[in-house]
């Protein structure tokens, strides 16, 4: 079976890379010339664990291709993905032009029946909208050609995406056709054989399924941090709340952590096109409007005591940041709570040195100059007034606390994704401030 796959970012490339796994011919096709060029010197672009492995091997087997040329990426094949970006517009709402010119594109090059998916993530009523732009090229063309339109969100996580793909918990496919259908069985037979289900329903569901996904999660995560403020407040311990809830099924344990915020290129960009999804269809989704708000204000919390602690003076003082990508295992930066933090330290006339263990690079392009960048965790120490933890990168969580000291200016560390223990730094003393408990007792 031979499948084409429209954009290489995080969910194309990683999709035709796993695609390829499976034994699936697969053509990956991005107008970034030096991107491809790059892809087929085995040059990564992005941070994935274990995706370079997997895109090295099927390229040397012949299964996996990259072009910049989508015309010739037609011939033969039954199924062309849509994976490019759905970037929010100035409102909030998701952007749609390059979902909607993959369209065009195959309607004004293809020869023969195809099934397009939508793998990026769009609001409801897309389906509909790449099906008029496919027809309306064919239509200036003079043909009638057969053509199927279907969704298939991805539900990848970033630093386990590779994982998520070949090992799925579901796989979410919205068709209107049998021919659609049965397309898709055949391109997925490899998981259902091994087990991972494939959930069939129409593509108004589909298209809905991916954005509640997010904005569940969304949810937990915000609830939580809420629930951690007020823990603070009234003297409770969050991560004893988070224990006796957790152990209820209905709740479960995953993300109920309380942290700085979530970030990333999913969570904030879904959660806002939902919204705005809601609000053209005259109905207020208020629940997900507090999630943001929560959010939002989340990522300051950390910045707001320090502040309280050096009593609202951060002139000339030097902080120390480690993490700066939006969680663990990817160096992914978008909408990370680190630059929020960065943003208003800098504000308030402090010097802040910063380390990650892979987003550096990134932190550079965003950030330039603007911040320090150090050689490894500790060298960010030496002499700060104060150590903020904004990812829980594992190497993090285990620290030699006595180098730590002896760098610091003063012992005190703002830890945002909770890794320490409270009293094992007190009898080291060091001063320490989490999300959730009230540290000052």
């Amino acid at each position: 079976m031979k499948i084409t796959i429209v954009g290489t970012g995080y969910v194309g490339l990683v999709t035709g890379a796993c695609f390829s796994e499976v034994g699936i011919d697969v053509t990956c096709v991005d107008i970034d010339v030096n991107k491809i060029e790059n892809l087929k010197k085995g040059i990564i672009p992005i941070y994935e664990p274990g995706l370079d492995e997997v895109v090295h091997r099927n390229v040397k087997k012949g299964r996996l291709h990259f072009s910049t040329n989508l015309s010739e990426s037609l011939d033969d094949v039954e199924v062309v993905f849509g994976a490019v970006g759905t970037p929010p517009d100035e409102d909030g709402s998701a952007d749609l032009k390059y979902v909607l010119e993959v369209a065009r594109e195959v309607g004004r090059h293809m020869k023969d029946y195809l099934l397009i998916v939508t793998k990026s993530t769009v609001p409801v009523g897309t389906a509909e909208k790449v099906r008029e732009a496919l027809k309306g090229e064919l239509v200036k063309r003079g043909v009638d050609l057969p053509f199927d339109v279907a969704s298939n969100p991805e539900f990848l996580k970033e630093g386990a995406a590779v994982q998520d793909f070949l090992k799925p918990d579901r796989i979410v496919v919205g068709c209107d056709t049998d021919r659609a259908k049965k397309t898709m069985e055949r391109l997925y037979k490899p998981f259902t054989m091994n087990g991972h289900p494939v959930i069939f329903m129409d593509i108004t569901s589909s298209e809905m399924t991916k954005y509640a996904a997010n904005s569940m999660l969304a949810t937990k995560i915000s609830f939580m941090n809420d629930m951690a403020n007020l823990c603070e407040i009234v003297g409770a311990d969050v991560n004893m709340v988070r224990k006796g809830i957790g152990s209820d099924s209905r709740i479960g344990t995953k993300f109920i952590y309380p942290g700085t915020g979530y970030g990333g290129s999913c969570f904030p960009k879904d959660v806002q096109a939902l919204i705005k999804t809601a609000d053209s269809y005259s109905y207020s989704l208020k629940v997900l409007k507090a999630v943001e708000e929560v959010n939002n204000a989340q990522k300051s919390v950390l910045v707001n005591k320090l502040m309280k602690h050096f009593n609202y003076d951060l002139k000339g003082k030097t902080i120390a940041l480690w993490g700066l990508a939006f969680k663990p295992q990817t160096d992914d930066m978008r909408e990370a709570p680190s630059l929020v933090i960065i943003r208003k330290l800098l504000e308030a006339g402090a010097h802040v040195k910063t380390y990650d263990p892979v987003a550096m690079k990134e932190a550079e392009r965003i950030l330039g100059n603007k911040v320090e960048y150090g050689q490894d965790q500790y060298d960010v120490l030496i002499d700060a007034d104060a150590l903020l933890i904004a990812t829980e990168w594992p190497e993090f969580k285990f620290p030699n606390f006595n180098i730590m000291k002896k760098l610091l200016k003063n012992p005190l560390i703002l830890d945002g994704r909770n890794i320490y223990d409270l009293n094992e730094l007190k009898d080291r003393g060091i001063t320490y401030y989490c999300i959730g408990i009230d540290t000052t007792k």
